[in-house]
C-alpha cells in the first residue's frame, strides 16, 4: 500500500469518527460547534504534520539516491578511465 493512500485514509477514518462522535454525543449545539471546531483543528495540525514528516522521509530518500548515483558515476568513470589507459598501453 502507498503512503499516499495510507494518509488519505487516515485521515478520512478521523474526519468521519469524529464527526459521528461529536453528532452522537448528548450536548447543546454551540457546545457540539466548539468541539467541531477544536476538532477540525486538530485534524489540521495532526495532517501538518504527517506532511511534514513525510516530506522530511522523502527528502532523505533523495539525497541517499543522489549520493548513490554521484558514487555510481564516479566508479563508471574511473572503470572508463582505466579502460583507455589500458588500451593505450
Amino acid at each position: 500500500m502507498s503512503t499516499g493512500k495510507f494518509l488519505a485514509g487516515f485521515i478520512v477514518g478521523c474526519v468521519v469518527g469524529s464527526v459521528i462522535g461529536i453528532l452522537l454525543a448528548p450536548q447543546s449545539g454551540e457546545e457540539t460547534r466548539e468541539k467541531i471546531a477544536q476538532t477540525s483543528k486538530d485534524l489540521y495540525d495532526k495532517a501538518q504534520n504527517t506532511v511534514k514528516e513525510i516530506q522530511s522521509k522523502a527528502d532523505d530518500i533523495v539525497s541517499d539516491v543522489q549520493a548513490k548515483g554521484d558514487e555510481i558515476m564516479s566508479k563508471i568513470q574511473d572503470m572508463i578511465e582505466q579502460k583507455k589507459s589500458e588500451s593505450k598501453a
